[in-house]
């Protein structure tokens, strides 16, 4: 029994000639990640100390169109007390002379469907930017006054 010698190439172990993409996902998925998670990190800029300027104007020097209900539902645009009927006229009368934004301030102890009511007959008239204004936190050490019982 002889044995034939093997031609070089032949064997167990033929060569592989197609590519293996998974490790080139893999690297992919993982680079993705990383600019995904560092791209916010560069698009913040750098802080700097400007100067300032004696002329200056800011960009948008006009004033938004402020409604404010009181705690008995009463309704005023700016500091001119305004009929529930007359609000969507004399708020559309303003805001050619704003920049656009209603400001809606409900007192604390106004009811919610009067502030709502009001938010409603707005936007109901075209109105679509509508800012809810409220003030500031609490501090933590004053307790909250339980609301009057009727």
């Amino acid at each position: 029994m002889a044995m034939t010698p093997r031609k070089i190439g032949e064997g167990l172990y033929q060569p592989l000639a197609e590519i293996n993409v998974t490790p080139l996902v893999d690297v992919m998925l993982v680079l993705l990640i990383i600019f995904m998670v560092t791209a916010p990190m560069l698009a913040a800029g750098i802080k700097v100390n400007l100067p300032g300027a004696k002329t200056a104007q800011p960009l948008e020097s006009k004033d938004p169109v402020i409604v404010a209900v009181t705690k008995d539902g009463a309704v005023s645009v700016g500091k001119d007390a305004v009929s529930r009927d007359d609000l969507v006229a004399v708020v559309k009368a303003r805001l050619a002379n704003s920049n656009g934004v209603v400001q809606l301030r409900g007192d604390r102890d106004a009811s919610y469907g009067d502030v709502v009511s009001v938010m409603d007959d707005l936007a109901a008239a075209g109105m679509n930017h509508i800012a809810i204004v409220a003030s500031g936190r609490r501090a933590a050490s004053a307790p909250a006054e339980p609301a009057p019982k009727p």
